[in-house]
Formats: structure tokens, C-alpha cells, sequence
């Protein structure tokens, strides 16, 4: 891959997957003779008879497989939207799937052996719906959930505070013609590779050779055994997809034209898929296929694809950009100093810290404290389980600093203390633009595909319902692509401050949804609309666009002063467009991905762009 200019590949010549409909190769031909069939089989005499009976039921056992093996290619999930044949491109297969990354299944879940709830007899019972999160954490004044203190690895919730403007319903007379749903997978296990695989591996090891022992809160670890799988969805990743295409349904289920098949997209990773399709059956119900194609976007290095913007932007991969990394670390040697020095009192020939990072993690060096991979376990093994017993290790202060480490992370991994933000998410945002303006794209355009975004066919522009799944740092680098710099503001590590914007939890869950709205209106909504009666001006009809995140309105005015000061939080269309009109340039993606600058310390860059520019 060259380090200059574009990182651009397109998949030239889709290969096709031809479907076999069967191993008995036949073939029905009409005859050709004039001979003229008896007006009954019982005209005939009965041997003749006989044998015209033995030749029917041979022809209808032969229709009969066909048709059940034609059932069978029926079940191959997606075609082309424009196939009259059986042969499917490879960019809309579904089955047998390609590149979809490391697929282990963990330990099956045993709750109803497993469960301590509910902690003790003074203690009301609370039924797990499915997952047990009702359990006791020192420190939690308000009965708050911890499970909306775990970042991106919390289970999906709505935004519980929004994000600084009220909610508003629709004026009368408007209407929403269109939306773009662009959604992160649901629940899942950990990466393959990640710290804490490699840390419960290690432990388990240590574990069972008996080497080390723990008393007190830690006596559970004497018979622990890391049981997480990789990557794939857990059961309640695949319930938050399927519940979120439900509220989308009910959301947005009038703008559905049932004469037609839309396109929506997602990657071949095995979740992404997995997403996508249980959010469809959410939507459109077990027989969405007969409503959507599903296109997939290959996720490897190598090919470009702007749900995954990362694979094709180097730096972004690199040292250069791990300044939220080594800031995290620092505060995790706060916020975590008194749970080292109880977990020491109760564990012997087992040291916990959060300063030697590599003496237990043999297996890969990895650049968190061994201490904040134990608290990590909390929200991996209850999503795997339905519960762990990480979790009340720790009291709530330390799960609000649990939250806080991951909030620095990612500002200074993924947004606009990134030197690599925008151009990861670059190239959805153009996506975006051009399906706003109605064309496709036709030139080499940062990640983008050219290969499909410059097909109809795989980039529709007649949909007024549009789905895209994506992952949690592309999600990211797509809010800092726009520009949306309310989430700019630097998180220092000396502690949490007061109005805090950024909040991951808040914006990236498990199964975290980015709802845009375009909506018309006969006449200029008020940008005060705390009064019924004044929500329109006089002026001619105009069209807005409302950013809704998990749920929440994000105010546009707040990033892009052209949007205006509005109580709703929407901009509209056009100056919107205008103020995006520059966002291929703000991102800087050639030199941001491939261009060779210094690293800088973890505060110094605050537009999600390298420090220094391109010579």
C-alpha cells in the first residue's frame, strides 16, 4: 500500500456464486413429436396403463425434488435486486459467508445455577430481564445502574440526559420523507487479541496450575475459568438488534413503500451480518428478505469500505495515534489505587497493579493495567453469562472512573484529539452528502468504494428509508468528520469534569444508533418553539435535518453557528449542506491516513487532524 495519496482499491469483477440446485443434473424439454395424449390413461390398455402411472409418479417424485431443492436455493438470503437468475454477486452474499473474522462461541450461560440474587435475604428479589444488573455496588446512593458506566461495552440504553436541547414532536403539517439509520452491532465478546482475552487466559492458567489463591471477595477466583468467545454476537447483542428494528418499525415503518426492495448495507464481519438481519426481522419480521437486500462491504485491510473507515487509513492503526491510550492509562492509576491495594490484601502469589502491565499478560504485551482488565470482564462476562461477579469488586466511584478511562480513550484514539478522527469517518459523511443531493459518487473519495457507490443498484438514491451497521470507533470518527465539535472539548486526566459532553456510553453502546432525519415543512419552523403557537414563521417550505442519537436529539447549532441557535436542535438542509461542503477538505485524509508526522502528547490536537500540515 503506497504511503502517499489515496488508499484506494475497488473490488474490480465481483466474483459470482453460481447456486447449485442440485447433484442430479436433468433437464425438461418439450416434445417435439405430434403425438396426442389420450383424453384419460385408462383409454389405454392396462399394461400401457400401468406403465403411463409408473412414468407420472417418477415425473412428479422428479418435480417434487426439484421444487424442494428450489426451496432450498430459496433459502439463500440475498440476490441482486435486479437477478432473474440464481447467480448472486458477491457483494449480496449472505451464505456461505466471506471474511467474517474470527467466529468462537464461549461457554453457554447457566444462570439459574450461577445467579447469587438476590445478595443477601434483606435484599428484594428483582427478577433478570435477562441479564442479572440488579446487584448491590458500594457506593450507589441512588440505586444507578453500573451498566451505564462501562462505555463502549455497555449494553444498549437510551441517552439518559440527552445532549443539552429538549425534545420536540413534529409541527403540524410537517413530515419526516426521510431517514438514515446508521447502527453499531449488537452485545458481543471480546476482540480476538484483546487485553482482557489474553489477561483471563493468563489468569485462568495461573489458576489451575495452582499457583496463586484468594480469600475474601476474591474466593470465586480459586474456581474461575476464562469462558468468553470472540467477536461474534452474544444473545442479548442479537435482542438489541431485533428490539431496535422493532422501534424503528414503529418510528418509521410508514415510509416503507411495500412495492419496493430496499438496499441496506453492512460488512461481512460475522456481527455485522448477524446485526443486520436480526434488525431487519425486527423491522420487517421473519420474512424481511422479501423487503431488503443486504449488501456487504468486505472488511479487510486492503479494500475500502466506509463502515469500516480504519482498515484503510494506516495512522490510525499506528503509534501515532495512541494518545488516548497512554492518557487512560494515567488515570487509571487514580481512579484505581485503593481496589489495588484490596485486592492485594486477599490474593496471594498474585500481584495486582496498574503500573507492571506485562508480568501476568505473557501472551502479547498490552498497555492496560491488569487491574482495569478485571473490571473489564464485568460487562464482557454479563453480556456472555447474564452476570459476573467482577462486577461488584468494585464500588461505584471506580465505575464512573471505569467510564471516565474509556471516554479519554477514545477522544484521543477516535476523536478530535485523533490526529487520524476525521478521516476515518470521512468517507460515511460523504455518503451521506451525496444521497442528500441525490448522485452518486464517481471518483476516488477517501475510503469510499467507488466500485459500489457508483452503481444504483448498490447505491440507491430512491430510498426514503436508508440502514447502514457500522462499529463503534467509525461511529467516532463520523461524529468528528461532520465536524461536531461538541465533543471536542479535551478530558483532562487529572479527573472528571463538570458538564462533560463526550460520554461513550452515551453515544457508543452495544447496538448505538444514529437516526437522520430529513424533514419538510410548508413553512420555516421558529427556532424557539417553547410555545405552541409560535412554531412557524411566514417564508416558503424548507427542509431540516435532526440528528437523534440513541434516541436523543443532537443540536446542531451547538458545532455549526450557520445552523442556527434552535430550541429543536435541527439545521436546515441546505445550510447544513453548506457547512458539510467543506468536510472532505477539514479532514485532510491523504496526509491524516498516510502521511508521515510526529506523534504529540495526549491535548495537544483539538480537530481530529494531524498538528502539523502537509508539506
Amino acid at each position: 500500500m503506497a504511503s502517499h495519496g489515496y488508499s484506494y482499491k475497488k473490488l474490480e469483477d465481483p466474483k459470482p456464486v453460481t447456486l447449485e440446485y442440485s447433484s442430479l443434473d436433468f433437464v425438461l424439454e418439450e416434445s417435439t413429436s405430434d403425438h396426442s395424449l389420450p383424453r384419460s390413461i385408462f383409454d389405454r390398455n392396462p399394461k400401457a396403463t400401468f406403465a403411463t402411472v409408473k412414468m407420472l409418479v417418477a415425473i412428479f417424485a422428479l418435480g417434487l425434488a426439484f421444487s424442494l431443492v428450489h426451496a432450498v436455493v430459496v433459502e439463500m438470503r440475498q440476490v441482486s435486486p435486479t437477478s432473474t437468475t440464481a447467480t448472486v454477486p458477491q457483494y449480496f452474499q449472505t451464505t456461505p459467508e466471506i471474511y467474517a473474522g474470527p467466529t468462537a462461541t464461549g461457554r453457554a450461560p447457566f444462570l439459574a445455577a450461577s445467579n447469587p440474587a438476590p445478595f443477601g435475604v434483606s435484599r428484594s428479589f428483582v427478577p433478570n430481564s435477562p441479564l442479572e444488573t440488579a446487584l448491590p455496588i458500594v457506593g450507589d446512593t441512588q440505586n444507578a445502574s453500573i451498566f451505564q458506566l462501562m462505555g463502549q461495552v455497555s449494553p444498549y440504553f437510551p441517552n439518559p440526559v440527552g445532549f443539552g436541547v429538549n425534545e420536540y414532536p413534529l409541527p403540524s403539517g410537517a413530515n419526516i420523507n426521510q431517514v438514515h439509520v446508521l447502527h453499531r452491532h449488537g452485545s458481543r465478546y471480546p476482540t480476538t487479541g484483546a487485553g482482557v482475552q489474553t489477561f483471563g487466559s493468563a489468569l485462568t492458567s495461573l489458576i489451575a496450575k495452582k499457583n496463586v489463591s484468594f480469600t475474601g471477595d476474591l474466593d470465586f477466583l480459586n474456581t474461575w475459568s476464562y469462558g468468553l468467545g470472540s467477536e461474534i454476537l452474544v444473545p442479548i447483542g442479537r435482542q438489541e438488534l431485533f428490539d431496535s428494528g422493532v422501534l424503528h418499525y414503529y418510528d418509521y415503518g410508514h415510509l416503507y413503500n411495500t412495492s419496493t426492495k430496499i438496499v441496506a448495507r453492512t460488512t461481512t464481519q460475522d456481527r455485522m451480518l448477524k446485526s443486520a438481519e436480526y434488525f431487519m426481522a425486527g423491522f420487517f419480521g421473519l420474512e424481511w428478505t422479501n423487503n431488503v437486500t443486504l449488501e456487504l462491504i468486505i472488511e479487510e485491510t486492503g479494500f475500502n469500505n466506509s463502515l469500516a473507515g480504519y482498515d484503510n487509513c494506516n495512522n490510525s492503526n499506528l503509534a501515532v495515534n495512541e494518545g488516548g491510550t497512554n492518557a487512560s492509562v494515567i488515570w487509571e492509576t487514580k481512579y484505581l489505587a485503593d481496589a489495588v491495594q484490596r485486592f492485594n490484601k486477599i490474593s496471594n502469589g498474585f500481584i495486582w497493579n496498574t503500573s507492571d502491565v506485562y508480568k501476568y499478560a505473557v501472551l502479547d504485551p498490552y498497555p492496560f493495567d491488569i487491574v482495569f482488565l478485571a473490571q473489564t470482564l464485568c460487562p464482557y462476562e454479563t453480556v456472555a453469562f447474564g452476570y459476573s461477579a467482577f462486577c461488584g469488586l468494585f464500588n461505584y466511584i471506580e465505575w464512573q472512573g471505569f467510564e471516565y478511562s474509556i471516554d479519554i480513550d477514545f477522544a484521543g484514539n477516535n476523536y478530535f484529539e485523533s490526529p487520524t478522527g476525521r478521516a476515518v469517518g470521512i468517507g460515511w459523511v460523504q455518503e451521506l452528502l451525496a444521497r442528500l443531493q441525490n448522485h452518486t459518487i464517481t471518483s476516488a473519495t477517501a475510503q469510499d468504494n467507488i466500485t459500489l457507490d457508483n452503481n444504483t443498484v448498490t447505491f440507491p438514491l430512491n430510498q426514503s428509508l436508508y440502514f447502514d451497521f457500522t462499529h463503534d470507533t467509525n461511529i467516532a470518527g463520523i461524529l468528528t468528520a461532520f465536524g461536531l465539535t461538541q465533543f471536542a472539548p479535551t478530558l483532562p486526566t487529572s479527573g472528571i469534569p463538570s458538564n462533560q459532553q463526550l460520554i461513550v456510553s452515551h453515544i457508543q453502546p452495544f447496538g448505538a444508533r444514529l437516526d437522520i432525519e430529513v424533514i419538510n415543512t410548508p413553512q420555516p419552523v421558529a427556532a424557539n418553539r417553547t410555545e405552541v403557537s409560535n412554531t412557524y414563521t411566514s417564508g416558503p417550505p424548507t427542509s431540516y435535518v435532526h440528528f437523534i442519537i440513541n434516541q436523543r436529539t443532537l443540536p446542531l447549532g451547538t458545532s455549526f453557528p450557520a445552523c442556527g441557535n434552535r430550541t429543536d436542535g435541527w439545521c436546515e438542509l441546505q445550510a447544513f449542506l453548506k457547512v458539510q461542503s467543506q468536510s472532505l477538505a477539514n479532514a485532510t485524509y491523504n496526509y491524516s491516513c498516510n502521511g508521515k508526522y510526529p506523534a504529540v502528547p495526549y491535548g495537544s490536537l483539538t480537530n481530529g487532524v494531524p498538528q502539523a500540515t502537509e508539506a
